[in-house]
Parts: structure tokens; C-alpha cells; sequence
């Protein structure tokens, strides 16, 4: 078996969290050389007690093979950090799901997405004003990624599944456990449509933890966070803070100053998220993400350059192609880039990104940049 069938094998057994994992992979334990493991060899590495017995007992081949029959038989795929189809703007961010669970079009990961929250009992501004972003923004093309949650989060992926952009579903839950309820309809229409994903294997019981945890993956996988309606201790609240850590874009939407269900965006505003009165003012953030505006090449230094035949193959636009003509003369640092392209750090930042997304770029520890 690879490291592959190993890590899903580990991720499968009851209780072990990312950081148990990320020792396993440290110590070399990633291989055949984990099924002749004692406890006294996982407790080496600094698993505890209970989980370095449960492994020593549980950790077969056997029980891999069990387990992917169960995902089979629940038609669940899987993608882990070390495949291909991985998204590269998850995979920068702090801890990373080892692995991804799901149904629908796995390349909806690889789309630019938009994450959408709120609370789970909206007002009626809050459900309109939800519905008509999501179906703005997936229309133009960006993919709404939310937690299925009720509420906001109902309202915004029911918008978006229909349209070009369409919508990631980020459950809280094992696959088999539809929570709530009674989004079993909308589950199943995302997983034909859209896409289903979630970290947590098939089986694993719910519990109020597992949400917060979510929260870090709907940021991770999107180019900024859009806070629709929020009370001041909304979860949505926390993907906020997470997009933020990972250095993502911020958005709110204003509502009411005598409405509660307003005072969490209202006081985002404050600390500097970006104030949202429509679609446009998202878009024209993300301008070179969407498909109609990605495909100018209108900088006549770059296009007389060697490398601009490459720059047109891979669909850039004027500052992208800017920055891969910079990074095609070698890898460069952040501060490098900062001050070789002239631009700000912000904008900066977003173009690595589209470039990443694009396949063009790539980071290397350390913050340093390279061409594909």
C-alpha cells in the first residue's frame, strides 16, 4: 500500500486529529512500516496513550480495505493533500484537511470561489439580500462556497446551484449524517450539480466542535468571505477570523443599526472588512478570477517577451502576465515581488493568487514564488 491508502487508513480510525496525523508523517511512519508499529512505537513519536493502543490494534490492511468499501457502497470519493486535484489556496492555509471527502464535480475545487455566511435565522433583508449575491455571483462565475447550514447559508447555496459558477457544500459531518435535516433535498441536488465535501469520514458522530472546524475550510478554499447577516456571536464570525488568518479578503454586508442580526457585519465594517452594497463591489475585486475577464493580454512589454507566447497559452491578464514575466527570470521572494512589480501588497497578493489557481505559479516554503 502507498502513503496514500496509509493516510486514509489513519485518518479513518476513531479519534485521531490533524496533529496526530502530521506527527505520523514527521516520524516517517507514513508507509508499510506502520502496520508492524507497537503502541510503544506510536507513543514514541508523541501519540498518547489511548490513540498509540487504537492504532496498534486497528491500523490493517485489512481495515483499509473495509474502509473503502464502506465509501464505495456510500459512493464517496476521496482526494488527499499529496493528489494532484488538491486546491492549491487550501492547502496554504493552517492545517489543512489531510483529506477531502466527496460527491459531485471535484473540479469545482480547482474554481474561484466566494465563501457566504450568515445567520442561521435571517431576517428577510438578510434572505434577499443572500439570494441575490450568491445568484449575482455565481452567475458571473465565481463559486459559492458555504456550510449548509440553515439560513444564510441554505439561502445562498439554493441561489448559486444553478448557475455557471455553482456551489461547494462544506459539511460538518461524516456524509452519511445530513445535518440539518431537512437540507436532504438541497444536499442531493448539490451533489449533482455542485459539489459535497466535507473532512470527516463516514460514521463520525456530530458534535457541536466539529463546526468551528468547518468554518477554517469554507475560508481556505475561497478567494475572500462575504458576512451577509450576523449577530455579534455568529459562527460566521469565525470564518471571518479564519479567512483572515489566511490572509483572505473580507466582506460585509450593512444592514440595520437597530436590527441585532446586523451588529457582527456592521462591527466587521469597523474593524475594515469591506463595506458590500451589490454584487459589483465583489466582482470588481475579482475581476481577473472571472472567465470573461480572463483573457486580455494588453501589455506590449510582455507580449515582445520570450516567454509571452506562454503568458497568452495560459489566459493571463496584464498584471499576471506582468508578474509571470518577473518570476519567469527565476523564483522570488514576497518582499522581491513587492518591489520589482511595483504593486501594492494587496493586489499583490490577489494576482498569486489567480496565478496559483491558474496553474502558472507556484509557492515554495518561505513565501518564495516560481513559475510552472
Amino acid at each position: 500500500m502507498n502513503k496514500r491508502d496509509i493516510l486514509f487508513g489513519l485518518h479513518e480510525v476513531e479519534g485521531i486529529g490533524w496533529r496526530s496525523i502530521d506527527k505520523v508523517c514527521k516520524a516517517g511512519f507514513l508507509s508499510e512500516r506502520a502496520f508492524d508499529c507497537t503502541a510503544e512505537d506510536w507513543e514514541r513519536i508523541g501519540l498518547k496513550q489511548g490513540m498509540s493502543n487504537s492504532l496498534a490494534k486497528v491500523l490493517t490492511r485489512d481495515w483499509i480495505n473495509r474502509r473503502q468499501s464502506v465509501m464505495e457502497s456510500a459512493r464517496v470519493s476521496m482526494i488527499t493533500v499529496f493528489d494532484d486535484a488538491y486546491p492549491e489556496m487550501l492547502k496554504e492555509t493552517p492545517q489543512p484537511p489531510w483529506i477531502i471527502y466527496y460527491r459531485g464535480r471535484i473540479e469545482l475545487l480547482q474554481a474561484p470561489g466566494i465563501a457566504m455566511v450568515g445567520t442561521r435565522v435571517p431576517t428577510a433583508y438578510g434572505r434577499k439580500v443572500g439570494a441575490v449575491l450568491a445568484e449575482e455571483l455565481a452567475a458571473s462565475g465565481l463559486t459559492v462556497v458555504s456550510g449548509l447550514a440553515r439560513g444564510i447559508d441554505s439561502v445562498c447555496h439554493e441561489a448559486a446551484v444553478g448557475q455557471s459558477g455553482g456551489t461547494i457544500a462544506v459539511m460538518a459531518t461524516g456524509m452519511d449524517k445530513i445535518y440539518p435535516p431537512e437540507n436532504r433535498g438541497l444536499l442531493e441536488r448539490i451533489s449533482r450539480e455542485g459539489l459535497v465535501i466535507t473532512e470527516y469520514p463516514i460514521g463520525t458522530k456530530s458534535h457541536p466542535g466539529l463546526f468551528p472546524q468547518r468554518n477554517r475550510i469554507i475560508a481556505g478554499l475561497t478567494l475572500g468571505t462575504v458576512v451577509v447577516e450576523a449577530d455579534s456571536r455568529s459562527g460566521s464570525l469565525i470564518t471571518a477570523d479564519a479567512a483572515l488568518e489566511a490572509g483572505r479578503d473580507v466582506f460585509a454586508v450593512p444592514g440595520p443599526i437597530t436590527s441585532p442580526k446586523s451588529r457582527g457585519a456592521l462591527e466587521l465594517i469597523k474593524q475594515g472588512a469591506a463595506l458590500v452594497t451589490g454584487a459589483a463591489d465583489i466582482l470588481a475585486e475579482y475581476a481577473s478570477f472571472l472567465p470573461e475577464k480572463g483573457n486580455s493580454l494588453s501589455n506590449p512589454e510582455v507580449e515582445n517577451t520570450p516567454d509571452g507566447a506562454l503568458c497568452a497559452e495560459k489566459n493571463l491578464t496584464s498584471d499576471e502576465s506582468r508578474l509571470y514575466h518577473i518570476l519567469h527570470q527565476g523564483p522570488c521572494s514576497l518582499d522581491e515581488l513587492l518591489e520589482k512589480s511595483g504593486m501594492d501588497f494587496g493586489h499583490l497578493h490577489s494576482v498569486l493568487l489567480s496565478l496559483i489557481i491558474k496553474k502558472a505559479v507556484t509557492s515554495l516554503p518561505g513565501a518564495v514564488y516560481k513559475v510552472i
